[in-house]
């Protein structure tokens, strides 16, 4: 791991350690999960060059099936967490076979109009609760043992998913198979011509991140007690592709960082309401104008270093 890595990941571990201290828990698990859901979208754009405009799905049938799990089934949160993972991989690699053999725009309204079938779905499916959605979704004990019910032991678990997430996207990243990638976002042609089946390796870069973001949205329902269409919408993934743009695209800890000014925003400018939004979008556009490669991506340039 290159020094500058090192040292971030370091600090993000440290502000980990000392964030249940100094804020509160269920604010810095928000931002865990929603940083967990924007590295996994990063995986996509970032180092695959693929914009989907659908990871509300997958973030969203993640979250209710593991409600879903959780409270029907009386599955443990590890495992109810595991269960929203797995749907989201299936639905990711259904949806990634129809998508994947298109490209920009295409790519991108196919994997709308998908994710759009699945809100439509879930707004119908008797499991779902409609728009009351799946409410009062007991924590459980982990492994059956440690009650989850303190929001200060349930932190400690959320912070381990979003490490272990976020490790295993780097790994990814650093291996082969994540070099392949990035040729195959930089030179598609030329990678073909060298024996690369691309799209082998966007289907599989699809399916991980689908599966990650569907971690993700176990985890957040697991948090919140809760899983609503909110989580299935079209505004999800829109969260996910502002986060990783106003981080840095193509940066491991731009998701990050992205993840924790959008969750800040929205909770100290929830006093204004409907307004929130138009705030949002004006911070975003200054932020773009301001800094094109995103916040992390400026700072990668300015020392140099990979981040």
């Amino acid at each position: 791991m290159p020094r500058a890595q090192a040292i971030a990941l370091a600090l993000l571990v440290a502000f980990i350690a000392a964030a249940p201290f100094l804020l509160f828990p269920v604010y810095v698990m928000k931002v865990l999960c929603f940083a967990l859901y924007a590295c996994a979208f990063n995986l996509l754009l970032g180092y695959a060059g693929l914009l989907s405009f659908g990871h509300a799905a997958y973030f969203g049938m993640g979250s209710y099936l593991s409600a879903h799990a959780a409270k029907v089934w009386g599955f443990t949160p590890e495992l109810a967490i595991v269960t929203g993972g797995l749907t989201a991989t299936v639905l990711g690699a259904a949806f990634g076979y129809l998508a994947i053999r298109r490209q920009g725009i295409y790519f991108a309204m196919i994997t709308l109009a998908l994710a759009q079938m699945v809100y439509f779905f879930c707004v119908q499916a008797p499991f779902t609760g409609g728009e009351d959605g799946i409410q009062a979704v007991p924590r459980g004990a982990l492994l059956g043992v440690l009650d989850l019910t303190p929001d200060f032991t349930l932190y400690w678990v959320v912070a381990a998913v979003f490490l272990a997430g976020f490790l295993f996207l780097y790994r990814i990243v650093h291996s082969p198979f994540g070099q392949v990638l990035k040729a195959i976002r930089d030179n598609e042609p030329r990678a073909i011509s060298l024996g690369y089946r691309s799209d082998d390796y966007k289907l599989l870069a699809f399916v991980l991140s689908a599966a990650i973001a569907g971690i993700a949205g176990g985890t957040k329902a697991i948090v919140f007690q809760i899983a609503t269409l909110t989580d299935v919408n079209w505004p999800m993934s829109g969260e996910a592709v502002l986060m990783t743009l106003l981080g840095g695209i193509g940066t491991l800890f731009g998701p990050v960082v992205g993840a924790l000014i959008i969750v800040t925003l929205q909770a100290e400018l929830a006093q204004f309401g409907a307004w929130v939004t138009v705030i949002q979008g004006v911070i975003f556009v200054a932020c773009v104008l301001a800094f094109r490669r995103g916040v992390v991506g400026e700072l990668q340039q300015a020392i140099r270093r990979p981040l």
